[in-house]
């Protein structure tokens, strides 16, 4: 599926102004990816899921900028953080990065001679059904799939049908992207308030308007890097920053790998230790400064 200037135009202009999430250009003397900053004032019975979906972002991050509001009755007024700016995991000319970690993926992709980054939150494996880390590629893309019931699901939910038409119940939505790895893909779904979440059978989700964003940009034989690290590293500006996100790690082996991330970069002179440290405390998955 090719793309004309003119759609990627309107690409541009949601990624920068409407969602959170969407379509940049890429920047390759900054390690930073950002929208600017966003707030936004509860008004009348919403929710941080509500919001989640109103500006492109999975329940995770959006909960975790504001861990003093209450997600499900934030009081009427509350200013609400919505995060609009992320650590790039790693800078490739092309491919897909997923970090479960965040629950985000990130796709570098190329037109007309320019360079993009296309990010959106994701929905990946619940316990039990853990999504796979590694290097992968989309073996193929299919619009309208039908589902084809796996026997674990069949066995949780047995009145289920051994297929699932295209439509408003599938719950692999209007996309799905084969990955090379048995049983696993990137898909939309039918239930859009598990992305942000770790719900699914171990397949990575997007919301509706999002699956058909990314499926305009990968072909088959697209790369994709599945990795699972709570700790992010990089400069922008000149200075250094850091993104943490909920871990089951501690907080001494979070400081350890922050520190060894700052080292091969050359970045671990610069940095402010106990800006470091209170940042992973914190661990509200924005990009905090910790320069000296």
């Amino acid at each position: 599926m090719r793309i004309s200037a003119i759609t990627l135009a309107v690409f541009l202009i949601i990624g920068s102004s409407v969602h959170a999430s969407g379509v940049f250009p890429l920047d390759v003397t900054s390690e930073l990816l950002t929208g600017g900053d966003m707030t936004y004032t509860i008004r009348n019975k919403e929710t941080l899921i509500m919001l989640a979906r109103a500006y492109d972002l999975g329940y995770n991050e959006i909960a975790d900028a504001n861990r003093q509001v209450d997600p499900w009755v934030p009081a009427r007024g509350t200013r609400i953080a919505v995060p609009n700016t992320w650590l790039l995991p790693e800078i490739i000319d092309n491919g897909i990065i997923i970090n479960l970690a965040e629950m985000r993926l990130y796709c570098f992709f190329s037109r007309d001679g320019n360079k993009y980054i296309s990010t959106y939150p994701i929905g990946i494996g619940r316990e039990g059904f853990n999504t796979p880390t590694g290097i992968y590629k989309i073996t193929f893309k299919q619009k309208e799939p039908v589902w084809r019931v796996p026997e674990d699901i069949k066995k949780e939910q047995p009145d289920l049908p051994d297929f699932v038409p295209p439509g408003p119940d599938n719950p692999l939505g209007k996309f799905w992207l084969q990955l090379s790895v048995n049983g696993y893909g990137i898909h939309g779904t039918n239930k859009p308030y598990g992305v942000g979440r770790r719900v699914s059978h171990g397949c990575i989700r997007l919301y509706p308007e999002d699956i058909e964003l990314l499926a305009a940009f990968v072909e088959p034989g697209t790369p994709v890097k599945i990795i699972n690290e709570a700790v992010k590293v990089g400069t922008h500006n000149n200075k250094v920053y850091i993104e943490v996100h909920r871990s089951e790690e501690k907080v001494a082996g979070l400081v350890q790998m922050a520190g060894e991330k700052l080292s091969r970069k050359r970045l671990l002179k610069y940095v402010d230790t106990q800006l470091m440290i209170l940042a992973i405390e914190s661990a509200t998955g924005l990009p905090a400064v910790i320069s000296k």
